[in-house]
């Protein structure tokens, strides 16, 4: 949702309307230079000239736009990043005003985003000191303001060397996220605890140390004439099926009293529409004004697959006798939402109910979509939202060591019925016992909850990712704790209560009451100590911490809101980051990282080599891992969804990618999203639109026991049938049991429990699987395969792909069958762009599947570009499987 508008953007003084408000947006004529006298300026002598750039942007963008700087994805390039972050900057533009403009009896400035200590000039005068790029900034800047040319100037700190020395004057250190490897910082001494930025900058797991420096966001010149509209909201104050009642709220912002006219306009998705008119005298100083609307028979917004998200159009207008004074627009949702927190016999419970329907939250977490956040173009994110749409998903979590999203997210969001779970920013580390920055924090967190507010898809706020958990539990922090002593120990816990159980909880409560508080994740929203697997919700890392993949099938809780296992970005992502043209052109290593104290790729390859085998060449790991990656999770959310209602709710990590994700100075150098940086699906997204779907079937070998679910999202109960069949690779029927049953809504129901001796008899069960399925209509709607041993225990022959497209109404039509079983079928177009409706598979033997293909390319270019793998052969062949 934008901030209200004083009028339509102006492109420049003959754009303006006579009478009203002037908006006018400051994104040309930008320039940006090294600050004189940096300790960085003889290494790097050509920026210190002024140099283009775009504003909202960084520094980082600039110099790549000017070949300064190195590709950070590439060889070296995050390395030779390292100075920009550690380097003072400076912007700067120059623009004309026209005598009307400076007529206003008000001209404001309006930064949306400083990142992160800068100071502003106007004209050679300091108006503005910024230390916090979560804020909304406005000065007054009229009496500086002159006709024809005027500067505006912004010198920007290091964040890192201005907030150093503060770290190292620490006589018991902050417990941060990740140190850096570049020796910028001591080793365990870090700055990112001490300011608001995203801290995800500072180097992640997912992400390289690219401390960005800029205008990040939008800057405006606002001139107005001692009125402003300066908030718009639309609170909901009751709703059920007959009547929704609403209170259009009108905050106005008057130099002197005055009496003014104010219009409410609602368009509903009906085509219906109503206006409220209301006369006001205002007082000097913020005017509320509020406007009641009532709303009959109310279309509410639905969360993806349960109904329509349908939305309202509500506009706000201010005049004086006939001038517009401000007008503000806000297309919102009517739907009730509530966190429910019964207590049961597995505990307490956690799930999020929206207009009174319990919905199991199916999705992943979302992080930042590059380190860099002004490069990220609108129909990047667009896609990735469609993404998680396209793969059942219901819910994001927005994480909390990156940054607020742009309006334009949450209203796509709004639009495809995403529910989104808002994290504020802080991200594992402990932030600092300070005053100022907790009370920076508030206001942060009353400009982004303001902004946010209206949006239907914001189900939620949470305080933090991981800093109670930490608190609570980790050995570094525990360590703090004793260092600081008792007194310290007990200041620094209620300092940390304080800010997320207290200031943050108030914050939501009093703007936005109808949205959840969650006082962290994860946590037990601070009824108790955290991480609990029988009360809120969970991060569940036992596995990549080590476990095997079959504790995911064990393992009971609540709310698993984080889990995952990375995997390498696909062949074609790989070969552009490597510049290799050809498969044959890269490593025939496993290429190393730093993960594990420099032990290379040690976590996937070790997964991969307990339950695969050993990788016959670099471009069978690649598809390894993504299977691994793939199979994993699927695991783990299919026994989620079939312990409902025993848990509510599933969010991997994660769902996109930062960078491409080959080689990173601090953790594995791979990725974890099931959708990589160039927004090309991973097996883990086919396999994600299966295991989210709204009726699936479980099938899971737990412990010697084959347990089948049958899992439904529906709202209504529907009659189906199921059956479970026992296969040998080559085909052969061995047994078969199902039948038809009633599906109960919004449930998972037990189908059987079937041990091992009576669904194999004397199978060899490394020849033999099961096949369970559930049909719906005469049409088979969901398919699970069980296998009774590892993976390079299982003896699969060459299953004889096939593989033919062609040509059909609106794209193509590829058909695949396999002659034995085939296990992890991934289809690939090379370096073809094509959208695939399905991918990562198992085909039994005989099985034949049909798959739309939509590219641009032509048939024969998809016919050469064709290639069709599974599992086999991609290992070391062992005993069991030759």
């Amino acid at each position: 949702m934008a901030a209200p508008a004083l009028a339509e953007p102006a492109a420049g003084p003959a754009a303006r309307p006579a009478t009203g408000p002037i908006t006018r947006v400051l994104d040309t004529g930008w320039e940006v230079r090294l600050a004189p006298g940096d300790a960085n300026a003889a290494a790097h002598k050509a920026a210190t000239r002024w140099l283009p750039a775009r504003v909202p942007g960084s520094v980082q963008t600039d110099l790549l736009a000017v070949h300064l700087l190195a590709d950070p994805w590439v060889g070296e390039g995050e390395r030779a990043a390292q100075w920009v972050g550690l380097s003072d900057w400076q912007y700067r533009t120059v623009f004309t005003l026209d005598p009307a403009t400076l007529a206003r009896a008000n001209v404001d400035l309006a930064f949306d985003g400083l990142d992160t200590f800068a100071i502003v000039r106007v004209n050679g005068t300091a108006v503005l000191r910024a230390d916090n790029m979560f804020r909304n900034w406005r000065v007054a800047a009229k009496p500086l303001l002159k006709p024809g040319r005027n500067v505006i100037e912004i010198d920007f700190e290091s964040p890192i060397r201005k907030l150093l020395p503060r770290a190292l004057a620490e006589k018991v250190p902050l417990p941060g996220a990740y140190d850096t490897a570049f020796g910028d910082e001591p080793k365990g001494r870090q700055t990112a605890n001490y300011v608001r930025k995203a801290a995800y900058h500072y180097g992640w797991d997912f992400a390289p140390r690219i401390v960005t420096i800029g205008v990040g966001k939008p800057v405006r010149i606002e001139a107005y004439d001692g009125l402003r509209l300066s908030d718009f909201h639309v609170a909901q104050v009751h709703l059920d099926d007959s009547v929704a009642v609403l209170d259009a709220a009108v905050e106005i912002d008057a130099a002197t009293p005055r009496t003014v006219d104010v219009r409410v306009d609602i368009a509903g998705p009906d085509g219906t529409t109503q206006r409220l008119d209301r006369r006001v005298t205002l007082f000097a100083g913020v005017n509320p004004v509020v406007l009641p609307v009532r709303i009959e028979r109310p279309r509410r917004w639905w969360p993806v697959g349960y109904g329509k998200p349908d939305l309202y159009a509500v506009t706000a207008t201010v005049t004086e006798a006939g001038r517009m004074l401000g007008t503000a627009t806000h297309d919102i949702g009517l739907r009730t939402v509530e966190l429910r927190r019964d207590t049961d016999r597995w505990g307490r419970g956690m799930a999020f109910v929206i207009n009174g329907v319990p919905i199991f939250a199916k999705g992943a977490n979302f992080e930042p979509a590059d380190s860099i956040a002004s490069r990220v173009p609108a129909a990047r994110t667009d896609a990735v939202l469609e993404a998680a749409v396209a793969a059942n998903m219901n819910m994001l979590r927005i994480w909390g060591g990156g940054y607020y999203p742009d309006d334009a997210v949450f209203a796509k969001a709004d639009r495809l019925g995403l529910m989104l779970w808002q994290d504020f920013m802080f991200g594992n580390a402990l932030p600092a016992n300070d005053a100022a920055l907790r009370e920076s924090t508030r206001l942060e967190a009353i400009d982004q909850v303001r902004r946010l507010r209206d949006h239907p898809s914001l189900v939620i706020w949470n305080g933090n990712n991981e800093v109670q958990t930490g608190w609570d539990n980790w050995s570094d922090r525990k360590a703090f704790a004793r260092a600081l002593g008792p007194d310290g120990q007990e200041a620094f816990g209620a300092h940390l209560r304080r800010l997320f159980d207290k200031d943050l909880r108030a914050v939501v409560n009093t703007l936005s009451p109808s949205t959840p508080y969650w006082g962290g994740s994860p946590t037990t929203d601070y009824d108790g100590i955290s991480e609990v697997k029988t009360d809120g919700d969970v991060h569940y890392w036992d596995v990549w911490a080590r476990a095997p993949l079959e504790e995911y099938l064990t393992t009971e809780n609540r709310f698993m809101s984080e889990f995952g296992l990375q995997s390498m970005p696909g062949l074609r992502t790989t070969r552009e980051m490597l510049g290799a043209r050809r498969p044959e052109d890269m490593p025939v290593q496993i290429v190393g990282s730093a993960y594990d104290s420099g032990k290379g790729n040690g976590r996937i390859l070790g997964y991969i080599r307990a339950d695969y085998g050993e990788p016959t060449s670099f471009v069978d790991y690649i598809y390894l891992s993504q299977l691994l990656q793939a199979e994993g999770l699927e695991m783990a959310v299919i026994h989620q969804r079939a312990s409902r209602p025993q848990n509510m709710g599933t969010l991997y990590w994660t769902l996109n990618d930062s960078w491409p994700g080959l080689v990173n100075s601090i953790w594995a150098g791979q990725a974890w999203g099931s959708i990589d940086f160039h927004n090309r699906w991973k097996a883990s997204h086919y396999r994600a639109r299966r295991f989210y779907a709204p009726v699936t079937i479980g099938a899971q070998h737990i412990k010697g026991n084959t347990v089948v679910t049958l899992i439904s999202d529906k709202r209504e109960a529907f009659p189906a049938r199921w059956r479970l069949r026992v296969l040998d690779r080559d085909g052969t029927l061995l047994s078969e049991r199902g039948g038809a049953v009633d599906a109960a809504p919004l449930a998972a129901m037990p189908l059987g429990n079937f041990a091992d001796a009576d669904l194999l008899g004397k199978a060899d069960p490394s020849r033999t699987f099961a096949v369970a399925d559930v049909t719906v209509d005469g049409t088979v709607v969901a398919r699970q395969f069980v296998y009774f041993a590892k993976a390079k225990d299982v003896a699969l022959a060459d299953p004889a792909l096939n593989a033919t497209i062609v040509a059909s109404p609106g794209g193509y039509t590829l058909t695949v069958s396999a002659r034995s079983l085939a296990r992890g079928v991934w289809i690939d177009f090379g370096d073809c762009d094509a959208t695939l409706s399905d991918n990562a598979f198992d085909l039994a033997a005989g099985d034949t599947v049909t798959i739309s293909v939509c590219s641009d390319a032509s048939l024969a270019t998809l016919q050469h570009a064709l290639s069709v793998r599974s599992l086999f052969g991609a290992t070391v062949p062992t005993k069991a499987t030759s």
